[in-house]
């Protein structure tokens, strides 16, 4: 399996982002799949996980302005990031989560400015 997240890019507070994670392997379906995040300085925080029906959960913090989806044809994992704060501001990673196995991305740089 390879992860490869995009959509990272600098933003001014209050805009809007929308990050993807293409999933290359077999059986994307089955995976529970999640974004973190590592902010310069600080441990990688789990911000959003989608399970394999599609149920979600987010990090207190993100709650309410950020949206996570996914599209199994696709293979895909999405993040939309609104109402964004400086405190966003961080290294975004997907990981593909099987219980057993686990898989990391590399990550999308998104920087908010104040």
């Amino acid at each position: 399996v390879q992860l490869q997240a995009s959509g990272g890019g600098l933003v001014q507070a209050g805009e809007s982002l929308r990050l993807s994670c293409a999933f290359r392997g077999s059986y994307f379906r089955v995976y529970v799949m999640h974004w973190y995040r590592q902010a310069p300085g600080s441990q990688r925080e789990l911000v959003a996980t989608i399970d394999q029906g599609g149920a979600t959960d987010y990090a207190a913090s993100v709650k309410g302005r950020f949206s996570m989806s996914r599209d199994n044809t696709e293979k895909e994992a999405y993040l939309q990031m609104n109402s964004l704060v400086p405190e966003d501001t961080a290294v975004y990673y997907c990981n593909a989560d099987l219980g057993t196995k686990n898989y990391w991305g590399r990550g999308t740089l998104v920087t908010v400015s104040s």
